[in-house]
């Protein structure tokens, strides 16, 4: 049976939301979210797109911790818990880089660490400050290493718990209530059912919140040349 899973299973699929709904569940994207918001090593999990399938999947995710015919309440309880393990996870993160964070610029690049990304962390931090936490939430990698640099500069800790509990409750809500009204108004408008769709919108969603990212590289190139 172990056989057949790990032949069944490819590594491309750590990029697909609907993987850790199907095999996992909400408890599996608790720790997804906990990771790619605290573990330098998850910045490359499906974050912003895991968050938009679980608000098209709130009823059968809330229906692990309370079954409830209710959208709000499916709703709200996967916030809770998603938001929980975010916060959690920038917490760790920002604990990481207030101890070890400042030998981080001297490590050795691989697989799951790469120097650049720390830099854009830094400088978009040195740019927004405490609200960085905030924005930084909505930016793929960004939102990684964002609490390490919190932690790497010494940023006040009831400062960075505030802007932490602000950011993650925005992301969360935004991304689970987006996914869950867009799937009902299209099926009911259009008889159109996302969920026989998810690569299309998890690339949309991919190229939605990677956009401002490569703008600003692109940008940066360009004024450097």
């Amino acid at each position: 049976m172990m056989i057949t899973l790990l032949e069944a299973f490819h590594w491309s699929q750590l990029l697909q939301p609907q993987f850790y709904i199907e095999h996992g569940g909400l408890w599996l994207i608790l720790l997804v979210v906990f990771a790619e918001t605290g573990l330098f090593a998850g910045f490359f999990l499906p974050g912003d797109s895991l968050l938009f399938v679980a608000g098209i999947y709130a009823g059968p995710l809330a229906a692990e911790i309370f079954a409830s015919n209710n959208e709000w309440v499916n709703l709200f309880i996967i916030m809770v818990f998603i938001a929980a393990a975010g916060i959690a996870g920038n917490y760790v993160g920002y604990l990481f880089g207030k101890n070890v964070g400042p030998s981080m610029y001297e490590w050795k690049e691989n697989l799951f660490f790469k120097k650049k990304y720390l830099m854009q962390a830094q400088e978009f931090y040195d740019k927004h400050g405490g609200r960085a936490i905030v924005i930084a939430r909505f930016i793929p990698i960004v939102r990684t290493f964002a609490p390490i640099i919190a932690g790497i500069v010494k940023m006040d800790k009831k400062k960075f718990l505030y802007f932490n509990v602000v950011g993650c409750i925005l992301w969360v809500s935004t991304m689970l209530c987006a996914g869950h009204f867009l799937q009902r108004w299209i099926l009911e408008r259009f008889q159109f059912d996302l969920k026989k769709h998810l690569e299309v919108i998890v690339l949309g969603i991919v190229f939605i919140t990677t956009a401002p990212v490569i703008i600003k590289v692109l940008t940066h190139r360009s004024k450097k040349a």
